[in-house]
């Protein structure tokens, strides 16, 4: 069952999205301000947004902003604004789809079943392997192998604090992609942070110690200088 988070400032709208929604199969979650939308993001991390752009506090514009460098959720804007530049705004922010009101119920939830298609799926294979260690995204564990002079290679199980499995994780589900700081930041510490180019430092730090053969020339977890970090199997 998905999780639809459904963000508009007007009562009788959401209510509305919300019971042809549920109707349909699907768990719903509503918003009635930005800053609320960016809440729920956060605390239910959900598999689609439907976004209205005149909300309070925080316009659906800014919404997107705040969430698209962590959140890989499709957003599909439904508003009154039917201009193209205003179309060209949102897209260009990070919505993925944009369905100007008053629109058809049939259209929406097709436009629904698109984004959800083109949204990021979870691996078919949850166990990621490197030639020095391997990670079950699953059971959350990190098993490194070390290969003696003679004799099989072992394996032990390392132990990630919260902050470091979290790293790992989100790296090794993007090998060979350049992740930014800031997303990595926002997708491991919260919305709040982007700038702590520190944090990443000390934590990678211990990540590389832990895993990569030899901690001070990595070969997994690379640093891109002055950009971000790469995973490499």
């Amino acid at each position: 069952m998905s999780l639809i988070l459904v963000v508009d400032d007007e009562p009788r709208i959401r209510e509305a999205l919300e019971l042809n929604l549920r109707g349909r199969g699907y768990e719903v979650v509503t918003a009635a301000t930005g800053p609320e939308a960016v809440e729920a993001v956060t605390q239910r991390q959900p598999d689609a947004i439907l976004l209205d752009l005149g909300l309070p506090g925080l316009d659906g514009l800014g919404v997107i902003k705040a969430v698209r460098g962590w959140c890989e959720a499709p957003i599909v804007v439904l508003s009154v604004r039917g201009e193209e530049r205003d179309k060209v705004a949102a897209l260009d922010a990070g919505a993925d789809d944009y369905l100007t009101k008053p629109f058809g119920v049939g259209e929406l939830m097709a436009r629904l079943r698109a984004a959800l298609r083109r949204a990021p799926e979870e691996p078919s294979d949850p166990i990621v392997e490197a030639a020095s260690f391997t990670v079950d995204l699953a059971a959350r564990r990190a098993m490194r192998t070390s290969g003696p002079t003679s004799g099989p290679a072992s394996t032990e199980e390392v132990h990630l604090t919260p902050i470091e499995w979290g790293l790992v994780e989100y790296l090794v589900l993007r090998p060979g992609r350049l992740v930014p700081r800031a997303e990595l930041l926002r997708a491991v510490w919260g919305p709040t942070y982007g700038t702590e180019a520190n944090y990443l430092r000390v934590h990678m730090a211990n990540v590389r110690r832990k895993l990569e053969p030899e901690p001070g020339r990595p070969v997994h977890f690379i640093t891109e200088a002055g950009m971000g970090y790469r995973f490499e199997p």
